[in-house]
């Protein structure tokens, strides 16, 4: 009975340990976008991501992110305590809606009403 109180014990303490390490990589993470000025859209743990097999130390997410030109990117986070955040396999899914260009002719006419603006007020002001 004492080794199975052991063996859930060790499981208990393993999962607050994990539960920790979760914590902090989210900060790492969250941090590493931040400084770029990009927005952390979603975060999800991937166990078996990229660069998994052989690991010992580093945990691996998926994150989603917008970035500054409004394009949505998906990639793989590589994070530990040790070794900082490294980006893999980051993928545009998703292109920002670029506005259309604005006619010629709208700002010819914008820039007559304020020439007849400005004109007007000159007038004022000397009168």
């Amino acid at each position: 009975m004492e080794v199975f109180g052991i063996f859930v014990a060790f499981i208990m303490i393993a999962i607050i340990f994990r539960l920790m390490a979760g914590s902090m990589d989210t900060g790492r993470i969250e941090a590493y976008v931040d400084d770029r000025g990009w927005e952390l859209v979603d975060k999800s743990w991937d166990p078996f991501g990229p660069g998994w097999f052989g690991e010992k130390d580093s945990r691996i997410y998926e994150i989603i992110y917008r970035d500054e030109h409004g394009d949505l990117h998906r990639a793989s986070v590589k994070t530990s305590m040790l070794s900082g955040v490294y980006l893999t396999n980051d993928e545009i899914v998703e292109r920002a809606e670029v506005p259309p260009e604005p006619e010629v002719e709208s700002l010819q006419e914008e820039n007559e009403q304020l020439r007849a603006r400005i004109a007007e007020l000159e007038k004022k002001s000397q009168g």
